[in-house]
């Protein structure tokens, strides 16, 4: 029967594996063969000689829309194992891992379209091989029709070439409906086709893109200005967030371009053919932000601006700084001078690989993939060479568009493609599966995905190379467990050759309404690189309370080797950010502590005061961080103590360099920086406490 409204009926999942031709890696005898693992008889078996990795494999025949993989081990089962898809047999992709296999009965929910299935075993949990009495597959074989790649952009991308009539007055009429709408549904992308735009001043309000469409930001040149002001907030930019400029050159009218943000509003491939101011007019305040892959070839001037992080790029000087200004590999950074003045610069950036960008080539819409660098300095484009990475045609993404179901998002992802999020907002009633290596999934326009229900948002297979940029996650009104993992629990898996990399990727619990997670975003494959992320629990807007927004944590981190540039991660009701994976570095690290704890008892953290907005866990050997801080404005109940701002075991391989927590006003106070060490914040001075080296 067909429901009201529906137009076609779906195939019931059927058991698809039953007496399909199955292989192994090996047979530990000739009464243990593979197909004994898909004959229907629990009372027969394969199993594998007594070796790690071992596999089996199953040829559905056709290719078959998959839901369910059931898995009955016998004593001999696997601790770590993979579930992989194939459409050919040979390229692979991760449906499910776990570290942690406890035999028995498994039944085990996955996503994807595929021919072949594998159960793939990396460690055993005895001394015996694999071995399943049953190896079910269940699924449909109405896989429906192939979904397109390419397609137009949308209404909300709005395309500009040099003859455009009245783009300053389009600008406008964008601008005059966002400068004010932090927590409205608007979303738009401004794209420029590579040329000379004169006389141009684009005001960028909130969720509101602008981009180059050449492979260099000389492309595309601006005679004019690319502007935030903060004029809508009586001058205050600390409010200035979800906007972002890319990949243009611009000539600014006075010789100074305007750019007062605060958190969630990249500057990245930018080339400013003059001087770039960061605070609003008037030097109001402003609560910092980041520039990546960007040539600014007069001075920087950072007036007001609490914290900054610059990342890869060239500058032609820089003025001031409030707390904390960190810049690696970047070239006329300021030498190093942390407290006084508080910079903190690295030389090189240690890994690095920059953000996926729409580009047209002749007149075809392409996606250009940067490489990775390694001890990266200055932009990675300009010097007249070719950018280093590759290209991927349009056609071979599923352009998303505002109605676009969970379902089809995931068909589309199973079919091979990647995802180009149009701007709008997006409700998901299932998890976004993202199991292919190298898929990028990129958002325009600051796209922005809900979860219905409690789900979790999105889950990235233990995969290589997968590129994660430009949206905007926000907790939906059902408490989700998580709302971004990089991984899953467990996973093992050595990425260093070509890692995750998850960019402008912001995280939203409350504000724009009632929201809830107990966690953000979790890390769990090795060597992902988080180059930067707002995770954010809302202290202002709709839906906030201690309770009403509930979020224990930010930022978790399990993988071994991740890196985190720009990391922003605030307001959590207990850690803002856990780290428990080996090797972790951090550069760059801003933080505020929930405004909203009610009492002391609140945030009381068994003996401890408070919960530290950076801890590592004390079973880590090695870990690094540079230009890290945390400031309290407990505005509720100003007399309560936070023991520190970090916290970390005391080895000689955890170091922390250029720490400080700040007590804003006097509302609250800490007693240390780290663990015991650094002078308490005091009186309602505003100035930081500071902590040069740890331990």
């Amino acid at each position: 029967m067909l429901l009201p409204g529906s137009t076609t009926a779906q195939a019931a999942p059927a058991l698809l594996s039953q007496g399909k031709p199955a292989t192994a890696s090996s047979i530990e005898g000739a009464g243990t063969s593979a197909s004994a693992a898909v004959d229907g008889d629990n009372g027969t078996r394969w199993s594998s000689q007594f070796a790690d990795p071992q596999w089996i494999q199953v040829d559905l025949g056709a290719p078959a829309r998959l839901s369910q993989v059931v898995l009955r081990w016998e004593t001999a089962h696997a601790k770590a194992y993979r579930i992989e898809l194939s459409t050919d047999g040979s390229a692979w992709t991760t449906a499910y891992s776990t570290a942690t296999g406890a035999g028995g009965v498994q039944t085990l929910d996955v996503t994807g379209t595929a021919r072949y299935v594998r159960v793939h075993g990396t460690q055993r949990a005895t001394a015996w091989g694999y071995s399943l009495w049953e190896f079910q597959v269940y699924g449909t074989t109405d896989t429906g029709p192939t979904l397109p790649g390419g397609g137009d952009l949308g209404p909300n991308v709005i395309v500009f070439d040099p003859s455009t009539p009245n783009i300053q007055a389009r600008l406008d009429q964008v601008f005059q409906q966002q400068e004010s709408a932090q927590f409205g549904s608007g979303r738009y992308q401004f794209l420029f086709k590579p040329g000379t735009y004169n006389g141009l001043n684009a005001q960028i309000g909130f969720y509101t893109a602008i981009s180059g469409l050449g492979l260099s930001p000389d492309d595309t040149t601006i005679n004019g200005d690319v502007t935030v002001d903060a004029g809508w907030f009586d001058g205050n930019a600390t409010q200035n967030f979800w906007r972002s400029a890319e990949n243009l050159a611009l000539n600014p009218v006075n010789g100074t371009d305007r750019w007062a943000v605060s958190q969630a509003a990249p500057f990245r491939r930018m080339h400013v053919k003059g001087g770039l101011n960061l605070a609003p007019n008037g030097y109001g305040w402003a609560s910092g932000g980041y520039i990546a892959d960007s040539k600014i070839d007069g001075q920087v001037g950072n007036y007001s601006q609490q914290q900054w992080y610059t990342r890869d790029s060239s500058i032609g000087g820089w003025s001031n700084g409030v707390w904390n200004q960190v810049f690696s590999g970047t070239q006329g950074a300021p030498a190093q001078g942390f407290p006084n003045p508080p910079y903190t610069t690295l030389d090189t950036t240690p890994i690095s690989r920059e953000k996926p960008f729409l580009y047209l080539d002749g007149n075809d819409y392409k996606v250009f993939v940067p490489a990775k660098r390694v001890n990266a300095r200055g932009t990675s484009w300009g010097n007249g060479t070719a950018p280093q990475g590759s290209s991927i045609p349009l056609s071979q993404f599923y352009v998303v568009k505002p109605g676009a179901s969970a379902a089809t998002i995931n068909q589309a992802l199973a079919q091979g493609l990647h995802l180009l999020f149009t701007p709008g907002v997006y409700h998901v009633d299932r998890t976004i599966q993202v199991n292919r290596p190298g898929t990028v999934v990129l958002g325009l326009g600051f796209a922005t995905v809900i979860p219905d229900n409690g789900v979790t948002a999105m889950k990235v297979a233990d995969v290589d190379g997968v590129r994660l940029a430009g949206f905007l996650i926000d907790a939906g009104p059902v408490n989700s467990p998580t709302l971004l993992e990089i991984g899953p629990a467990g996973a093992g898996t050595d990425h260093a050759a070509d890692p995750t990399t998850v960019q402008d990727v912001f995280i939203r619990v409350g504000g724009a309404g009632p929201g809830k997670a107990t966690l953000g975003m979790v890390v769990n494959s090795h060597d992902t690189i988080v180059d930067h992320t707002w995770i954010w629990r809302a202290d202002h807007g709709d839906g906030v309370g201690w309770e009403t927004n509930r979020s224990d944590y930010g930022f978790r981190v399990n993988g071994d080797d991740v890196l985190a540039t720009g990391l922003f991660v605030e307001h959590f009701n207990k850690y803002d950010v856990q780290w428990n994976g080996e090797r972790g570095r951090t550069i760059f690290f801003q933080n505020e502590k929930a405004y909203d704890a009610p009492n002391q008892a609140a945030i009381q953290n068994g003996s401890v005061k408070g919960y530290a907005a950076y801890q590592v866990a004390d079973s880590v050997s090695v870990h690094e961080g540079w230009g890290l801080g945390s400031y309290c404005y407990y505005n509720v109940d100003p007399t309560i103590r936070q023991d520190h701002g970090f916290q970390a075991p005391v080895k000689p391989g955890v170091k922390f360099h250029d720490l400080l927590v700040v007590s804003l006003g006097g509302n609250g106070q800490y007693e240390h920086v780290i663990n015991s060490t650094g002078a308490p914040t005091s009186g309602t001075s505003t100035v930081p406490s500071t902590v040069l080296s740890f331990p």
